[in-house]
């Protein structure tokens, strides 16, 4: 009786850890940059049987790196086994606003994130190759890097996001590195205009990417979400705004990040004829 128990648990044991989402920690060059950058990648339970799966790219703030999401958020791992996804989580530099820096070569996330990094999850994993298999969102620096290079690249991302973002960096002026990557706001005036999110919706094309934006009524960048609603409103691009309870923290993106990929789920199962 004893040994049969402890088989049975074994073989429980066995069976849930079979069914667990794995975590692969990679380094992928950037020609653009001319180094590596780190990346978490989640695959599902089920990666080794279906044939190809969607995947989210999710970026991480001001300050943070690619460990954050999966530290912070180890629940991650499960909402990628119960939507089926991949997700993956780069390293975005401790300041890079995930833009091509102007100033600077050694910052061109926006090349890498959109161009290099796709590239390389292609070619690595067994993903859905289009759009409307690919989101782009994050948080605060990564939900203004979720929409500033989501928007710029439609042709790649099919579904974008931003939760709690930092939306327009041209009201940031300090505290934040952002003129390191711009340069100083009188000299380079025109770097700050050219790589305004607000600036560049008020022109841009109509967009048919699906959108969700979201954000703490008691976060400090909340105005900066304010704004985007209503810029998007202005320019009829629809998109889907949601305001909740919460502030500048892990337990609002915690909440948060859940949503988000229940949105870009439906997205996909729809693009993908699921």
């Amino acid at each position: 009786m004893k040994n049969k128990l402890t088989f049975l648990i074994v073989l429980f044991i066995v069976s849930c850890s079979s069914k667990a989402a794995s975590v692969d920690t990679v380094s992928v060059f950037s020609s653009f940059m001319k180094k590596d950058i780190k990346c978490i990648i989640v695959k599902p339970d089920s990666y080794g049987k279906k044939e190809t799966f969607s995947v989210v790219y999710l970026l991480h703030g001001f300050g943070g790196n690619y460990i954050n999401w999966i530290g912070k958020v180890p629940a991650i791992k499960e909402y990628a086994d119960a939507m089926q996804l991949i997700i993956v989580c780069p390293d975005g530099g401790f300041s890079s606003w995930y833009f091509d820096s102007p100033i600077d070569p050694k910052y061109q996330y926006e090349s890498f994130i959109s161009n290099e990094l796709i590239s390389f999850i292609d070619s690595t994993y067994k993903t859905t190759k289009s759009p409307k298999a690919r989101a782009l969102t994050g948080l605060s620096m990564g939900g203004h890097g979720g929409i500033y290079v989501g928007l710029r690249h439609p042709q790649t991302f099919g579904a974008i996001g931003s939760m709690s973002g930092a939306l327009d960096v041209t009201y940031i002026k300090s505290n934040y590195q952002v003129e390191k990557r711009l340069g100083d706001t009188i000299t380079f005036a025109a770097n700050w205009t050219n790589h305004s999110n607000f600036a560049m919706i008020d022109t841009m094309s109509i967009t048919n990417q699906k959108i969700i934006v979201d954000c703490g009524t008691e976060d400090f960048v909340l105005p900066f979400n304010e704004e985007l609603h209503k810029l998007f409103m202005k320019r009829k691009i629809k998109h889907d705004y949601i305001l909740r309870p919460g502030k500048h923290d892990w337990n609002y993106w915690s909440n948060a990040v859940y949503y988000q990929l229940v949105f870009f789920k439906r997205f996909f199962d729809e693009g993908t004829g699921k």
